[in-house]
């Protein structure tokens, strides 16, 4: 069943619950919604936990609006943790990782924090994106070019190659990108500007953090999951072999290490 609370600004924010136990929040990453953390959420729940799967404003049964601000999705993640206990435990995957780690960094009642791949990008890893992203995603949809959007952010955002681009276009996955188009200047502001690791907010963490990234994943998201948990004081870094962004597709691939940690 679907459950909706109310944010500070008045949006609807909509999640799924699973299991019974101590509430951990799923919060995914671009063109994600409840239902791609939904597999994650069942294998959380056999083992044990309540699992809350979470719409992030924009997407899936959430509302949205007009002015968009990290602060506002911190609201909306503090709504949900209210209403399942005042305290939970987060993952976070991609971006979503980012959010749950700003969620502890500013003091929400965050319990322990797991984020895998939180796409921040170290010196000489991949090319920057420029500071300007969300600006220039924000105006190609307010031109309606959502696939110019989609584009923009997987070539520039994520450093997919631009035939790895065309191969999507006229798959099915594309429709699904372009359906969430609008939510991507989000992503970006989430990332924030570069995707520098904002180093003196995650020294600022006193929960436990786990930080993954897959074994078969991109050099440059695992050199960012490597950073973040040099960083934060109470982190540890886990390998995850065989995966990698796509992680959610196999969520049995996190079920010991995320039970062993979040217990």
């Amino acid at each position: 069943m679907t459950t909706t609370v109310t944010s500070a600004d008045g949006t609807s924010i909509a999640f799924d619950t699973y299991g019974t136990g101590a509430p951990v929040l799923l919060v995914g990453g671009a063109v994600n919604d409840r239902t791609t953390v939904a597999a994650l959420a069942v294998v959380l729940a056999e083992a044990g936990f309540q699992a809350v799967a979470v719409d992030r404003r924009g997407r899936g049964d959430s509302g949205d609006a007009l002015v968009y601000s990290v602060e506002r999705e911190l609201d909306d993640l503090t709504a949900v943790i209210e209403a399942v206990g005042g305290s939970a435990a987060l993952f976070g995957h991609s971006s979503g990782a980012i959010l749950a780690l700003e969620a502890a960094a500013r003091g929400l009642p965050v319990s322990k924090v797991a984020a895998y791949e939180p796409p921040f990008i170290v010196d000489g890893e991949r090319p920057r994106p420029g500071d300007d992203l969300a600006e220039r995603l924000s105006a190609l949809l307010a031109d309606g070019d959502r696939d110019g959007a989609v584009e923009l952010f997987l070539t520039e955002g994520v450093s997919v190659p631009a035939e790895g681009v065309a191969a999507m276009k006229g798959q099915p996955v594309w429709d699904w990108f372009v359906g969430y188009a609008h939510t991507l200047p989000y992503d970006a502001t989430v990332t924030g500007p570069g995707g520098r690791l904002p180093a003196d907010r995650l020294a600022a963490i006193t929960v436990p953090v786990l930080v993954m990234s897959g074994g078969a994943g991109e050099a440059w998201m695992g050199a960012s999951a490597r950073a973040v948990a040099e960083t934060v004081p109470h982190a540890r870094y886990e390998l995850i072999p065989g995966q990698d962004h796509s992680v959610l597709n196999a969520p049995e691939s996190l079920r010991s290490v995320l039970t062993d940690f979040l217990k």
